[in-house]
């Protein structure tokens, strides 16, 4: 039962499990047990590991094995117990608990193939990351948050630590992390295995370049995307979208992106525009080019019975099954059912190889080939209800097994296609993502959310702990997805506060299904009117000021592209992300910087023309408006008007022309 040292790592056999310790990247190690053999072909997150040279292992007479790899030190006892150190200062950054092992025996509960891994819990703790969820927390300790897809919830299984370390739970099966006062608990619903990653830093900035080191990089921003996108519910012909971008440039409007969204197509699986809607997409794209606009097409995983690939895909086992029998499918509107009737849809199998390359090639031949490179990979969790998703069975597994890996490998099939077509920055809009989604260009968004200032408050913490799980390029549905009235004076605030918030945010996206909108799924649906002119003459101008002050600002984001493509650094990110010494910056959940060196204070509350804001210590802050140097360390009250909001420049940071 003792540990001995192969293939460059530390294992221990015992009659219950296998475990093993395997240094993986610097300052981190990978840790696997299982009550079988290691599978090394398990899915997962995690990129083929180089080697690490320096690390250092030792084993034990009294039956205990040590490992260093760089910041990080393992102690492994005798009974299986690992410990995580601080390897320079020695400080415990994480331990195991066993509340229900008295002796030697395994480290982890396995029934049925449910998998638990329980962790010591500490006082004090903070605990970022997860993806994202709406409960409105930057700091986590206390929530018990489901490992499962939904839309507005992407599953991402990464946290960070206040106190140093950062953990991978490196398993895609649907299951819980419970953050408790006496306890983290990682649960997974099947497969039987515990597989997790956990890396040392002195900072934040150094876990995340260690974590997207081994899940990998984000590629660069395509230099397009840092501008403003033009999005609603829904455009429904060619002419309707052509004339929306020239309005733009009559106007003298910065747009570079317009969005077509769904039922663009004949049926479901399609994918290709519906000729008497959309009779000249050639010529579209082509027009929209020479106005310096790009046009995202949305894709859907619903094949409709009658697609033109239904049964292609069906007679290649590309489609998903159901574990009752045949394939899964789930009742959803069509264009050919008529007004709020549905049809039983069926859902490609993203977890198939040969499904991803069939989808490829069609975005590609019906798509790609007329000049369109972004693609708006909608309902990607898939969009079922729990009750079907956990019936899926994918080519990988059953759902329970492996469902969090469907967003992360449907983004993939569109990176794979379009880098094999020569486009070396792959940038898909996804509505969920899971660890390593950020490898292959994922641009995430918050899904079908409220448009209420409470909603807005939620997104600023969400985003943040989105950045802190390795995906850069977020965004939200600006004014918020479901409803708002855009000549209700009440909308109108809540539009262009949160416009501001998006002129900051890493993507910029104006969407949502305005009113008088359709009140079902339909050939009708279209939403109201939500372009910047929509809100009245007030709005406009303000609106349009920031539109002006967002194209300021994209070398700003260039740069941070290149940061976040070089080192994982996101470019929203917290104030304890470059502020780690500053005890209070760790507290503060409704501000954020956009790269190093501008500071943002959204106004997330009806009626406000003031609020709050918290300079950073370690650095003196320029205020944008009055030009005054402020210390940083202080809490001030400062003035936010309708038309802006209180935003700060790092002293000595070249930003702060762009601003003015």
């Amino acid at each position: 039962m003792s540990y001995s040292i192969r293939a460059g790592g530390l294992e221990r056999h015992t009659a219950a499990e296998i475990l093993r310790i395997e240094p993986w990247g610097p300052d981190a190690v990978r840790v696997r047990a299982s009550a079988g053999t290691l599978d090394p072909a398990a899915p997962g997150a995690l990129e083929s590991s180089s080697p690490s040279p320096h690390a250092d292992l030792s084993v034990s007479d009294d039956g205990c094995a040590r490992l260093v790899n760089g910041r990080l030190a393992v102690e492994a006892s005798a009974d299986g117990r690992l410990r995580f150190r601080h390897a320079v200062s020695g400080r415990e950054l994480l331990a195991d608990k066993t509340p229900y092992v008295h002796h030697a025996g395994p480290r982890v509960h396995a029934a049925g193939g449910r998998t638990e891994q329980h962790f010591e819990a500490y006082d004090g703790e903070r605990l970022h990351g997860l993806g994202q969820h709406l409960h409105g927390l930057l700091d986590q300790k206390g929530c018990v948050v489901d490992l499962v897809q939904s839309n507005t919830v992407a599953a991402i299984p990464f946290l960070h630590s206040s106190r140093g370390y950062g953990l991978l739970w490196n398993n895609p099966a649907t299951g819980r992390v419970e953050l408790g006062t006496d306890t983290t608990r990682w649960a997974a619903d099947a497969g039987g295995r515990v597989d997790y990653w956990i890396t040392a830093g002195d900072t934040p900035a150094q876990i995340l370049d260690s974590y997207t080191r081994v899940t990998g990089r984000p590629p660069l921003l395509p230099e397009w995307a840092s501008g403003f996108w033009q999005s609603k519910l829904r455009y429904r012909t060619q002419d309707e979208l052509l004339a929306v971008a020239r309005q733009y440039r009559e106007r003298g409007l910065p747009l570079a992106v317009i969005v077509c969204d769904f039922f663009h197509w004949p049926r479901m699986g399609d994918w290709r525009f519906e000729q008497s809607e959309w009779p000249d997409p050639a010529a579209m794209v082509k027009e929209l080019t020479e106005l310096g606009v790009r046009l995202a097409v949305s894709v859907w995983p619903t094949v409709e019975p009658g697609s033109n690939t239904f049964d292609e895909l069906r007679a290649s086992g590309h489609l998903v099954r159901d574990a009752d029998g045949g394939l899964l499918t789930f009742p959803w509107p069509s264009r050919h059912s008529g007004d709020a009737l549905t049809r039983p849809m069926a859902y490609y199998d993203a977890t198939h190889p040969g499904a991803r390359a069939a989808l490829w090639q069609r975005l590609d031949a019906n798509y790609h080939a007329l000049g369109v490179s972004c693609f708006w990979l909608d309902a990607c969790e898939p969009d079922l209800p729990r009750e079907a998703a956990d019936r899926a069975v994918y080519a990988a597994g059953p759902a329970a097994e492996v469902a969090n890996l469907y967003p992360l490998l449907h983004t993939r099939a569109v990176a794979d296609g379009l880098r094999a077509a020569g486009e070396d920055r792959p940038l898909s809009l996804v509505r969920s993502a899971w660890a390593g989604s950020q490898r292959h260009g994922a641009l995430l968004w918050s899904g079908d959310i409220p448009t209420t200032f409470d909603s807005l408050a939620r997104q600023i913490r969400a985003g943040l702990n989105v950045a802190m799980s390795g995906i850069p390029w977020w965004n939200t549905d600006i004014g918020g997805f479901g409803g708002g009235d855009p000549d209700d004076p009440a909308y109108r605030e809540l539009l262009i506060r949160w416009f501001q918030y998006g002129t900051f945010s890493p993507v910029m996206r104006l969407h949502g299904d305005r009113r008088p909108n359709h009140p079902t799924f339909s050939t009708d649906i279209t939403g109201g009117p939500n372009e910047v002119w929509s809100y009245g003459e007030e709005a406009y101008g303000i609106l349009r000021d920031h539109l002006m002050l967002r194209e300021r600002l994209r070398p700003y984001l260039t740069r941070l592209s290149e940061d976040a493509h070089r080192t994982g650094a996101p470019p929203m990110r917290p104030l304890f992300f470059d502020f780690p010494d500053d005890e209070q910056a760790w507290d503060v959940d409704d501000q954020f910087l956009l790269g190093p060196d501008v500071l943002v204070a959204p106004v997330y509350e009806a009626g406000a023309r003031a609020r709050q804001v918290y300079l950073p210590s370690g650095a003196r802050w320029l205020d944008a408006v009055t030009g005054r140097v402020l210390q940083g360390g202080t809490t001030l009250d400062v003035r936010a008007p309708l038309e802006r909001i209180p935003v700060f420049i790092r002293e000595g940071a070249d930003v702060a022309a762009w601003l003015s």
